[in-house]
């Protein structure tokens, strides 16, 4: 039989509506497995009208474009131009894009309560609960940050990036990676603010016989009363420090000696030393890295070495230095 194709494959044609984001289906299953559309259904103010969709229909359908990868509510456009895939997750129809922002502004109104927030927070907790119930770990690490969103909207405020938009904090456990807790906040808020108060947040969200054991953090957490607490609950922290006059103080008085190469050839040099703020209860490890900058003592301000330095209650013999960096 002579080939009449370059490449032994067939072509035939087909009714079928096809997808080119059948990914999408196992998301739309896992978002389903978890409870998403009846948590949202039951916690989230229902429609004015028989013509309005259930929010399961709009929180679903926001979830799902942004596991797509869409930015922007007019990416839901490309969402409702996928037949094949709203046939296979059973949605007949999709909001448009203005009727989910309509939505979300309703359910952000500051004047009737945050209904929409609200109810959200619960939807969270919920999902949550049910997650780390099974996962059998009893102890976990916070990481706590705050994250900017970038926003184009007439009401937000500059961050400290310079960036118009807002600066959530968030916490997320690593063991079982969830967010266990977000709070909203406007673009010019410093990620410093309410550190302790949010981590007293998150501890108030663990399931019975579950706890925060470990915390970790960028400077913005850098703070005694913060300190104070951990200590207090028997939390072990590890806080990047905020070079302040003290800290560099302290940083410069370390004895050339007291440097060492935590591996051989790895580029940086541990050392550490012993500190205390004015109002923290207990004194605290503070470790410390050094690398020279690559442009050596070009820049005499910035000085030789690029330090950075990690706050710690963890014992020595508990963790060493480069533990404590790791």
């Amino acid at each position: 039989m002579i080939q009449q194709t370059i490449f032994s494959f067939k072509m035939e044609t087909t009714k079928e509506r096809l997808t080119a984001h059948g990914g999408l289906v196992l998301m739309a299953e896992f978002n389903h497995g978890i409870g998403l559309r009846e948590l949202t259904d039951r916690y989230l103010p229902v429609p004015g009208s028989n013509r309005g969709f259930d929010p399961s229909v709009i929180v679903d359908t926001l979830v799902l474009m942004l596991q797509g990868g869409g930015k922007s509510l007019e990416d839901l456009r490309e969402l409702k131009n996928e037949e094949g895939l709203m046939g296979l997750i059973g949605r007949d129809e999709i909001p448009e894009p203005d009727t989910v922002g309509d939505w979300l502004r309703r359910m952000g109104d500051r004047e009737r309560g945050e209904p929409g927030l609200k109810g959200l927070d619960r939807v969270r907790d919920k999902i949550n609960g049910r997650i780390l119930k099974r996962d059998g770990i009893k102890e976990y690490t916070l990481d706590a940050d705050a994250t900017e969103i970038i926003g184009e909207k007439a009401d937000a405020l500059f961050t400290y990036h310079g960036n118009k938009g807002y600066m959530p904090m968030l916490g997320f456990l690593y063991e079982t990676p969830v967010c266990l807790y977000d709070e909203f906040r406007e673009g010019n808020v410093a990620p410093a603010y309410g550190q302790k108060g949010f981590y007293l947040e998150c501890k108030g969200q663990m399931p019975f016989g579950k706890r925060i054991r470990y915390y970790r953090s960028d400077s913005a957490s850098y703070q005694a009363d913060l300190f104070n607490q951990l200590e207090e609950d028997g939390v072990k922290y590890a806080i990047t420090a905020d070079q302040d006059k003290a800290v560099k103080g302290l940083i410069a008085s370390i004895a050339d000696a007291s440097w060492k190469e935590p591996k051989r050839g790895c580029g940086y040099e541990i050392a550490e030393t012993i500190h205390c703020m004015n109002q923290t209860k207990k004194a605290f490890r503070l470790v410390v890295k050094r690398e020279v900058r690559g442009q050596g003592e070009l820049f005499e301000k910035g000085g030789k070495y690029f330090y950075h330095a990690v706050a710690t209650n963890w014992l020595e013999g508990e963790k060493d230095a480069w533990e404590v960096l790791e």
